[in-house]
C-alpha cells in the first residue's frame, strides 16, 4: 500500500491542520480556490476552515500584503504524502520560489498532523514558526482554540499573546 493510499502504520483518519496564504495575483479568490482544492485531496476531507486574514509579509516587505487561513481536515494520507499533495495543489497556482520568503500566488504549509513530532528532511512536525506566526495562530484560534501547542499552551492563549503585541494593522480579519 503506497503512502497516497493510507497513513504510515495503517491506521484510521488523522487530523491535520494548513496554514494557507498567498500574496499574488488575486489572493482572496486563490486560498477560496485552495479550500475547494483541499475537500477534493485523495482520502482527506475538509472540516473547517478559518476566515481570511491579511497580515504584513515576513522578510522582505517589497511586497504586497498576504491573506492567510487555516484549515482542518481529517485525512488518511500519511504526513509526506499529504505534503506531496499540498506541494501539488502549489505548482496547479504556479507557485515560484524565487527568494526566502518573497512573494506567491499560494503558500500550502502543514502545521499539525495529529499529535505527531516529525524530523524528515522534507518536513517538521509541528511546524516549527507556527507558534511566533499570529497570521497562524489568529485563524488557528478560530477553529481550534482548545488545541494544545507542543509548547503546553493552548492556541487560543498563545493567539491571545501574540495579540497583545500587534498593531492594529499587522493581522487583521477580512
Amino acid at each position: 500500500m503506497s503512502d497516497v493510499q493510507a497513513g504510515e502504520r495503517g491506521s484510521g483518519e488523522a487530523q491535520a491542520w494548513i496554514g494557507l496564504g498567498s500574496n499574488l495575483d488575486g489572493p482572496h479568490e486563490r486560498i477560496v480556490q485552495a479550500l475547494a482544492a483541499l475537500e477534493r485531496l485523495p482520502l482527506t476531507r475538509l472540516e473547517s476552515a478559518s476566515r481570511r486574514y491579511a497580515s504584513r509579509p515576513v522578510g522582505p516587505q517589497d511586497q504586497p500584503d498576504f491573506v492567510n487561513a487555516v484549515a482542518a481536515v481529517r485525512t488518511r494520507l500519511s504526513p509526506l504524502a499529504l505534503l506531496d499533495q499540498l506541494q501539488a495543489l502549489e505548482q496547479q497556482h504556479r507557485r515560484v520560489r524565487e527568494r526566502h520568503w518573497g512573494p506567491r500566488t499560494l503558500d500550502l504549509d502543514l502545521l499539525l498532523y495529529a499529535k505527531e513530532r516529525w524530523q524528515h528532511p522534507r518536513l517538521t512536525l509541528p511546524h516549527p514558526e507556527m507558534a511566533r506566526r499570529a497570521f497562524v495562530l489568529l485563524p488557528l484560534a478560530e477553529i481550534a482554540a482548545t488545541l494544545v501547542l507542543p509548547d503546553g499552551r493552548r492556541v487560543a492563549e498563545a493567539a491571545d499573546e501574540l495579540a497583545m503585541g500587534l498593531a492594529a494593522d499587522d493581522v487583521r480579519a477580512v
